[in-house]
């Protein structure tokens, strides 16, 4: 569903909606490393996604993931698949602007601060750098 090109690694960052998990495809490679998510378990837990339908990382290597049926953007440091929620409620929605309803897209700008498309709010959310 959602595609980050990683120019340090020379790989794309996928959020592969259907198969619940984040993956990573580096150029040349004939298999891909998972990133986040556990493939085909859906849940609502600090490594689980509810259709994950975009990601995005910083210069650090951490991933960013918007969930978009857990209502939330779920962070994740390097290497770590536990995750912690920097925005939303998992599974509450809302339009409080502490709240998301169904977050669809991402992007940091360069000071690290998150956009994010909130799809059913109509809105896009800024949120400040984590």
């Amino acid at each position: 569903m959602g595609l980050h090109l990683d120019l340090v690694t020379n790989s794309f960052i996928i959020a592969n909606a259907n198969g619940a998990n984040v993956i990573q495809w580096h150029s040349g490679d004939s298999n891909w490393t998972q990133l986040a998510g556990i493939l085909g378990n859906i849940g609502m837990t600090s490594s689980t996604f509810r259709y994950p339908t975009d990601v995005t990382i910083d210069p650090m290597g951490n991933v960013y993931v918007a969930d978009l049926l857990n209502h939330r953007i779920q962070f994740f440091l390097i290497g770590q698949f536990n995750g912690t929620t920097i925005a939303g409620v998992t599974n509450q929605t809302g339009s409080n602007s502490n709240l998301l309803y169904q977050p669809s897209s991402i992007i940091l700008d360069n000071q690290l601060n998150l956009y994010v498309a909130d799809y059913s709010n109509h809105r896009v959310q800024k949120f400040l750098r984590y």
